[in-house]
């Protein structure tokens, strides 16, 4: 693996082509520079996928528009773990978890970064119940099957930012969580994807949830109850985990409908899952399904 952070981006005056590439800057936050407007520099690969990434081709281009940094059809079943994080349980009034909590979103609610709109259904508008959650994802790198935790990482290409959009009322309404947190565009991921060689241990990032530039969620990721080792082996016993699986690894205390007041998603809001270091800002901006 010869990069260490992988965009997928549509570059400046050229709206019909999509590239990877690596930032000319190693340290910048990518998502916020776009958000702000600043012109970020990217050295190309070859390749067309950030799972075959190719070889850099000499050539340094502008983002125009930064995509996910994979598609719908390489992500296949997103698998989420939730009440991973013990404030996070606590606040929920949950106990914590003996094993991890699955629950599956389809490959359709994986969405790109800001500017594409995130959008509110219908259903969840009328009931005032839209929420964020800010976590950190996970990408495998090759099938996984029946992985020992010691041997998890190796099967990790690397990671992002992610913000797992759901609909209380109607995760409330049922047992089951896929429903609520699985409407077209509800995973929002990227934008950058971070090598697992920068990043030994996630236990040293740092996580942030902001709302209209409040801070709502803040967190190391010391407070997972769950590793990534633990969760890639857990989820690989007796089922395959194809290259290119997302999985998004909970979220900590602060999420919208337990605060008081209460801070739920409406019409125009942005909000921002930050992981430092590499990772950087993942902008989402909200908008009511017309």
């Amino acid at each position: 693996m010869s990069w260490d952070r992988l965009v997928r981006f549509v570059p400046v005056g050229n709206d019909n082509k999509v590239l990877i590439g690596e930032p000319v800057d190693a340290a910048i936050d990518v998502g916020a520079a776009v958000r702000n407007g600043q012109a970020v520099q990217v050295r190309v690969y070859s390749g067309n996928s950030v799972l075959d990434e190719g070889e850099p081709t000499g050539e340094t281009v502008t983002i125009g528009r930064i995509l996910s940094p994979l598609t719908q059809n390489e992500v296949g079943t997103i698998r989420c773990i939730g009440l991973n994080y013990k404030k996070h349980a606590e606040e929920a009034k949950m106990a914590i978890p003996e094993i991890p909590t699955l629950f599956l979103k389809p490959a359709t609610s994986l969405a790109d970064p800001w500017p594409a709109p995130t959008i509110i259904p219908k259903h969840t508008i009328a009931t005032d119940s839209a929420d964020y959650e800010a976590e950190l994802a996970v990408v495998i790198g090759k099938d996984a099957k029946n992985v020992s935790e010691t041997e998890a990482l190796d099967y990790v290409l690397g990671y992002t930012a992610s913000n797992d959009v759901s609909s209380r009322a109607a995760q409330f309404a049922q047992s089951q969580w896929c429903y609520s947190k699985g409407f077209d565009g509800a995973c929002p991921i990227g934008p950058v994807l971070v090598s697992k060689k920068l990043i030994p241990d996630v236990g040293a990032l740092k996580l942030r949830g902001l709302k209209n530039g409040k801070v709502v969620q803040e967190s190391p990721l010391t407070d997972l109850i769950f590793s990534v080792p633990q969760i890639v082996s857990f989820l690989s016993q007796g089922t395959t985990l194809p290259k290119g699986t997302v999985i998004v690894t909970g979220t900590p205390a602060g999420v919208g409908f337990a605060r008081k007041p209460q801070e739920l998603l409406h019409d125009g809001d942005e909000f921002v899952v930050e992981i430092l270091p590499y990772i950087g800002s993942l902008y989402n901006v909200f908008k009511n399904e017309e």
